[in-house]
């Protein structure tokens, strides 16, 4: 098989617990790219927090906001906002039941509260910049949420509607935060859209992830990987699993597919 199109998790796929990547990694990823993969950073983060690291590991093609949105050097091919009346009902909710509620645009991260220790945690675990507080007029731009200080009785309260689930963010630090997702704009949506676009078959694409938000995108692909440190449920929808992230899973699992 010639394998085209590389996707590739961030946190805990690309960056270790402490928040940096290995050489073997970004090493890996250029040797790819020499053969003519073109490679996505496919995230949950909104694009806007992502182009540092974009730019150390020379990648400039995304899917972002957990699918929300995808550019293809420079195209935008996918954009999904979430619609105004579910974020307006998740802020009601977040308010009644103690929670707080991360909104995040094209241009920054919107805050219900800033000032409670775990929103500053979450905000150093996430290294992110663009923090503004919630106003209303920014209800129609939003392209993900995440619920933060929410326990796991109160998830169902934000699956308001049958297209909605919330998924664990899978880091260190972030225990008790939710990304809203929709199920039918995800990161599995965005690939299927990105093939398209491009002209080539689920057979010619690989993925790797680690989270709960990386199962649509892990069973878009031909070569789908589940990183060793993956949450536990997510086993099941990769046809492949490989090394832990500080095991240098992805290179791993590109030597398994001939690629290294």
């Amino acid at each position: 098989m010639t394998y085209k199109i590389l996707f590739l998790d961030i946190d805990g796929t690309i960056l270790k617990p402490d928040h940096t990547y290995s050489e073997i990694t970004k090493q890996a990823i250029a040797s790819v790219k020499k053969q003519g993969v073109e490679v996505f950073l496919a995230t949950g983060r909104p694009l806007h927090e992502i182009s540092v690291l974009a730019g150390d590991l020379d990648i400039d093609s995304f899917i972002a906001y957990n699918g929300a949105f995808a550019i293809y050097q420079g195209e935008t091919i996918v954009n999904e906002p979430m619609p105004q009346d579910n974020i307006e009902k998740f802020i009601e909710i977040a308010a009644r039941n103690d929670n707080e509620l991360i909104m995040y645009t094209r241009d920054k991260n919107y805050f219900t509260n800033l000032d409670r220790p775990f929103i500053s945690q979450f905000i150093d675990v996430f290294n992110l910049k663009q923090n503004a507080a919630y106003t209303p007029d920014i209800t129609d731009k939003v392209l993900g949420a995440t619920i933060l200080n929410v326990s796991l009785e109160q998830v169902p309260l934000y699956e308001i509607e049958s297209n909605l689930r919330l998924s664990p963010v899978h880091v260190n630090g972030a225990e008790h935060s939710y990304d809203i997702l929709r199920k039918n704009v995800n990161k599995g949506y965005s690939v299927e859209q990105l093939l398209v676009f491009l002209g080539l078959s689920r057979e010619q694409a690989i993925a790797f992830g680690d989270g709960m938000n990386d199962k649509e995108m892990l069973g878009a692909v031909g070569e789908g990987f589940a990183m060793g440190n993956s949450h536990e449920d997510l086993f099941r929808y990769a046809k492949h699993k490989t090394a832990t992230v500080t095991e240098d899973g992805i290179a791993y699992g590109l030597k398994q597919l001939g690629l290294l």
